[in-house]
This record gives structure tokens, sequence and C-alpha cells, in this order.
């Protein structure tokens, strides 16, 4: 199984979509049995999910096209930022972040 992972929950194709909240422990265990393709733009946010997530991610600013039955790991900031900003670790930590799992069904 192939998950892609986003910093936002965005959805990148028309469709009808699951979004659904899960822990870390879970996004965790997901990534251990798939293979992760990184789609995270920005140097603190792949290092701070490679801490959390236990693995290597890479900044890729690649675009993703979601299709029908793929699934995206969603890393989600609790808090809108100003544009333009780029945050560094302690500033993710501040604000808090959580996890999602987002399928495309149609």
């Amino acid at each position: 199984m192939k998950i892609t992972l986003l910093n936002t929950s965005v959805l990148t194709a028309f469709g009808i979509f699951e979004f659904r909240k899960i822990s870390l422990f879970e996004a965790r265990e997901l990534v251990k049995t798939a293979e992760t393709v990184s789609a995270i733009g920005h140097a603190a946010t792949a290092e701070i999910l490679s801490e959390l997530l236990e693995i290597e991610i890479r900044p890729n600013r690649a675009e993703f096209v979601q299709a029908i039955d793929e699934i995206a790991l969603i890393f989600k900031l609790k808090a809108r930022i100003t544009e333009g900003k780029v945050l560094n670790r302690a500033e993710i930590e501040e604000i808090g972040y959580e996890f999602g799992i987002l399928r495309r069904l149609k």
C-alpha cells in the first residue's frame, strides 16, 4: 500500500472523500506497513514528521493528485499561520498538530 504524506487537508482532485482523525500511534503503525511518499514542502515539517513517525521523511514540493482508493496521511496544524511564514520546529510544537487519513472514495 502507498501512502502520501501531506501537510494540509486539501482535496487535490474532484471526487468523494472520507477524512478522519487518527492518533500519533495509528499514524506510526500505518507508515510502518506502507510505502510512504512525501509531499511535505518544508524542511522543518519534514524534520518533525521524521521524529514523530520514526521514519525518514525528506522535504518534497511535489504536486499530488489523489487517485480513487489512494490514501493520504495528513499532518495538520491546529492553527492557521500568517501567509508566507515558514515555521521552525519549536513554532510547530507550540501551535500543535493532529493527524488524519484522507481517502478518495470516488
